[in-house]
């Protein structure tokens, strides 16, 4: 592992905020027709279905994906269980932006969990990094102006994504700390598969349990809701896993961890994109702090 940033890497842990931060959009569009865990069950199903005929080879038997069934299990269970089917949770009670301002603290838990679970050493640069990032989280979110930010309003769907990003903090931690047997490790598509076994099982459970306490738990089924399940399940799903499991791998969490206080400016932008409004200077500004603490922690670590 190097914490160098090459243009590849950079590449590989930009894309997946930028599917996140679709994903927000997705999740929050959809959550009157479809329950939100049921909605995570069904993206992986559908991703699940995509790649298992490029790696068939790790369902043999004997393969690492039943001898090493702990490690990927408890990597589909926090990666793929809990943190997407959270996440959607949030987004029935808050607000995609609110979503993506808890997500913001993400670099702060993979400092914390890295320091507390895994005995690494927090650097004061990393610290800075962070809170250089965070603000320009801040300044998206207040869109530049402070009254903005005091306006926002935090619901218990908040609460639900915080306890999700520390989640996937671990999970991103755990992708780096044991072994992957050779036929998984060699192709990406293993490496992806050996989690998604486990974790559409988990989510299939969990699905299973919303249908019986939710009393009017349906699903309305549309054109519309059908696309948002393909986007779903190939973007923020199989290609942002991969990428950022590839990021993860050669940087290390901590440092990719501030890749995803991309996704608010990522949201905003494509508000731009999409709802026709007009680009702002605290976008620029936001662009410059976050990618500033990015800067910043990777000197700090190299």
């Amino acid at each position: 592992m190097s914490h160098k940033l090459t243009p590849t890497t950079v590449l590989l842990l930009v894309i997946p905020p930028l599917l996140w931060a679709g994903n927000a959009v997705v999740g929050r569009a959809v959550h009157d027709v479809v329950p939100p865990v049921t909605l995570n069950f069904l993206r992986w199903a559908i991703a699940l279905v995509i790649l298992a005929p490029f790696g068939r080879v790790i369902f043999r038997k004997g393969s690492g994906l039943w001898k090493h069934r702990r490690r990927y299990a408890l990597l589909g269970l926090l990666g793929i269980g809990l943190y997407n089917s959270m996440q959607y949770m949030a987004l029935h009670t808050s607000t995609a932006v609110n979503v993506t301002l808890v997500g913001a603290s993400m670099p702060v838990w993979m400092l914390v969990i890295g320091a507390l679970v895994f005995g690494t050493r927090v650097k004061a640069w990393q610290i800075a990094g962070a809170v250089l990032s965070l603000v320009g989280v801040l300044v998206v979110l207040s869109h530049g102006e402070w009254s903005q930010l005091m306006s926002l309003r935090f619901v218990p769907g908040d609460v639900i994504q915080l306890i999700a990003t520390i989640i996937w903090a671990l999970y991103s931690w755990l992708l780096i700390k044991g072994h992957d047997p050779a036929e998984i490790r060699s192709n990406w598509v293993g490496v992806l598969l050996a989690q998604l076994v486990y974790g559409v099982a988990w989510s299939g459970a969990m699905a299973g349990g919303e249908w019986l306490v939710v009393p009017d738990a349906h699903i309305t089924w549309s054109w519309g809701l059908g696309v948002a399940l393909i986007y779903v399940a190939i973007g923020p799903a199989i290609v942002a896993l991969r990428c950022w499991g590839a990021g993860v791998q050669r940087v290390g969490p901590t440092l990719a961890g501030f890749f995803a206080n991309l996704s608010p400016l990522f949201a905003a932008l494509m508000s731009v994109a999409f709802l026709g409004e007009s680009p702002q200077f605290y976008h620029a500004l936001a662009f410059v702090l976050i990618v500033g603490g990015i800067v910043v922690s990777s000197r700090s670590s190299a």
